[in-house]
């Protein structure tokens, strides 16, 4: 990485001080100045609590299978912030970064200094960025990710070919509202008037609220569930093996890297979309394009398999629903065995929720701290992992993996890293793994 960029990458993170701030104004006025890259890109649009991330590397991964040249806005990164932004599966290069924040942050400074202009956020100027390489790159499709919520968010600037919500849980409190319906009349605003929408399994507070959301733009709802069946046929360290069957398809067997029950829910809302996608905007999605795609699928971080001696399992879960799902398959993979969980956790995060859902399967935590100043003390989570049970270490991070991998060995056990996707970065970086997430 150049000098340049590094002071270019440097000054973009220092935009983290704006803070969260909800609004298309100023996300809208950006684009203006850049000639509004946004517009003419044929983009599928992603909301969600959880899972929307593995949504969206399925569909880039079909589409890109497909012949067609993608481009994928996800966030955060996990190592570096090349990963944000990648076409046809890999990363944006540093000379391409190189030039493009210049350009961007030229823009906004000039959109700021404007009479009501407003200073722009990190992911705001992230957004803008990912539309204009995307927009230089020519790309046929573009799969994009919402950073929180929908409605207000800044990705939410553009009319997609298909919206897509994976699900709606509680998050984000402060800024989403304190119950379902009203985090899910935000991640609703995604959808757009005309425009079909594609939804996972949703529970009775929020389905409403989506149903009525769509209906009164004249959206085709699609509930996944309805039109496309994924059963597991097994699953082992290596990935699952499922059968896919729509309504008007036979998929057949495939083999997924990809491991989790969740992640049959998540493969057949990316294949409704897909579907919607070919039967309705006329994309060339062939039944043997779906399942190569389905198959070459990466989503580093998320119920990853580190190794396999001891298991070590990385995942990003950071709030009771994700601690639950990770529960669910440390139950399936590592039965009766002893987990030890290493634990870091960002302060805004649910800790007695997390810590509620995971308390059936771990004999052992080791808590350590992350690499960001919303990182929540160790000494923290050992207060409170303490009062629900279970024998707690403060550490830090690389010698909490090396004496978490020691107690697994001595007790037949396995080893779980969770809490955070800032924890799930530095790991794969001291593991040595980092170095081809996406190349």
């Amino acid at each position: 990485m150049t000098s340049n960029l590094t002071d270019s990458l440097s000054r973009l993170y220092r935009l983290h001080a704006a803070g969260i701030k909800f609004g298309l104004e100023t996300e809208h006025a950006l684009l203006e100045r850049l000639g509004h890259p946004e517009h003419g890109l044929g983009i599928v649009h992603v909301a969600g609590t959880n899972g929307k991330g593995s949504v969206c590397s399925m569909l880039e991964a079909v589409l890109r299978r497909s012949g067609l040249k993608t481009g994928l806005y996800t966030s955060p990164h996990l190592v570096r912030f090349n990963e944000r932004i990648r076409i046809n599966g890999r990363c944006i290069s540093d000379e391409a970064l190189a030039d493009l924040i210049p350009r961007v942050d030229e823009q906004a400074k000039d959109a700021a200094a404007r009479p009501g202009g407003q200073e722009i956020t990190f992911f705001e100027f992230t957004t803008a960025l990912a539309f204009e390489c995307f927009k230089r790159e020519q790309v046929d499709i573009v799969v994009l990710e919402t950073g929180m919520g929908g409605r207000l968010d800044a990705t939410n600037v553009i009319t997609p070919l298909v919206s897509v919500i994976t699900g709606v849980s509680l998050e984000h409190t402060d800024y989403l509202g304190k119950d379902l319906q009203s985090i899910a009349a935000e991640k609703g605003g995604i959808i757009k008037p005309g425009r079909p929408v594609v939804i996972g399994p949703l529970a009775d507070e929020p389905l409403p609220v989506i149903q009525r959301l769509a209906q009164e733009r004249q959206a085709r709802l699609i509930q996944a569930r309805d039109v496309v069946a994924v059963k597991r046929k097994s699953q082992n360290l290596d990935g699952q093996l499922v059968s896919i069957e729509s309504d008007s398809t036979s998929y057949g067997s495939l083999r997924c890297p990809l491991i989790g029950r969740h992640q049959l829910e998540n493969m057949g809302i990316a294949v409704t979309a897909l579907e919607v996608l070919r039967d309705e905007c006329g994309l060339s999605v062939e039944t043997q394009t779906v399942k190569e795609g389905l198959e070459m699928v990466r989503w580093p971080g998320r119920c990853q398999v580190l190794a396999k001696e001891p298991v070590t399992i990385l995942d990003g879960a950071h709030n009771p629903e994700g601690a639950h799902i990770l529960s669910q398959v440390l139950h399936e993979l590592v039965k009766g065995q002893p987990v030890g969980l290493v634990a870091g956790m960002c302060a805004d995060k649910d800790l007695d929720g997390f810590l509620r859902e995971l308390a059936g399967r771990v004999r052992r935590i080791w808590a350590v701290p992350l690499r960001t100043e919303r990182s929540l003390p160790p000494g923290t989570i050992a207060a409170h992992a303490k009062v629900a049970g279970c024998p707690v270490t403060t550490s830090f991070v690389p010698d909490a993996l090396r004496d978490a991998s020691a107690w697994a060995v001595d007790n037949r056990g396995a080893v779980c890293i969770a809490g955070s996707l800032y924890l799930a970065g530095e790991v794969l970086e001291l593991s040595g793994q980092s170095k081809s997430l996406f190349d």
